[in-house]
């Protein structure tokens, strides 16, 4: 199976080092991506610049090759690109108001939802090391959706700000809680390929759990506390 695995055969510690990804199909997406987005929000030049280097970064660095070997690292990976690449994308994007809305809010929040929970059952997982094409089905749909959250809670500070930014934070750490607390390694991808790297199954897959629990359960809730803090003012105003 490791030669159909988008990002190669799994690496060994004193190889990773070198395993960058320099697919030219992809390093060309991204230029052109990026270009895009720099000619429709100029004055967010350097937020773009950012926001798609981190992109990049996730995507090219050898962290894609220990991605093949690490349940874990898979799980950073996703973490960059939805937490730290898909807020700056999304903060740097001009006002689009039919994003703007209470209901764009919650259709993003429920396709966000979806898809993480759907990528992350063992069975999708694992085709995504079967197939290059399901692999980039993944990361373009959890990465466009979260693009799409980010956009309408950044571009909100409402009620349903706050409760769409709680229930992202819940979700989120209710399935890093259901993997890291799993009693057995749910990933067969990475059955064969922890031991190198001082791990068992198991170890890696609570790891992975708890890179998503912890920081993704965190910023979505302060997004949320955010948005509360916004509405307070804005009562202390009108009422002022």
């Amino acid at each position: 199976m490791s030669g159909a695995v988008y990002c190669g055969a799994p690496p060994l510690p004193d190889t990773l080092i070198a395993r960058f990804n320099l697919d030219p199909v992809l390093i060309a997406a991204l230029v052109a991506v990026a270009a895009l987005h720099l000619r429709a929000n100029p004055s967010m030049a350097r937020r773009v610049l950012i926001g798609w280097g981190v992109a990049a970064a996730a995507l090219i660095s050898p962290l894609c090759a220990l991605s093949v070997s690490l349940f874990a690292a898979r799980i950073a990976q996703h973490m960059i690109l939805l937490l730290a690449a898909a807020p700056l994308v999304a903060s740097a994007l001009p006002c689009w108001r039919t994003i703007a809305t209470p209901r764009s809010l919650w259709s993003a929040n429920a396709a966000f939802l979806a898809l993480l929970w759907f990528w992350h059952m063992p069975n999708p997982y694992t085709a995504t090391f079967a197939s290059p094409a399901v692999y980039w089905a993944m990361h373009l749909s959890l990465s466009a959706s979260g693009v799409w959250l980010w956009v309408a809670l950044l571009r909100q500070h409402t009620p349903q700000a706050l409760a769409a930014g709680t229930l992202a934070s819940v979700q989120m750490g209710l399935l890093g809680a259901v993997i890291s607390l799993a009693s057995w390694p749910m990933y067969a991808p990475h059955y064969l390929t922890t031991e190198v790297w001082g791990l068992t199954p198991i170890q890696d897959q609570q790891l992975g759990g708890t890179l998503m629990w912890v920081p993704g359960c965190l910023l979505f809730l302060g997004i949320a506390v955010r948005s509360l803090a916004k509405m307070w003012r804005s009562m202390d105003e009108a009422a002022a």
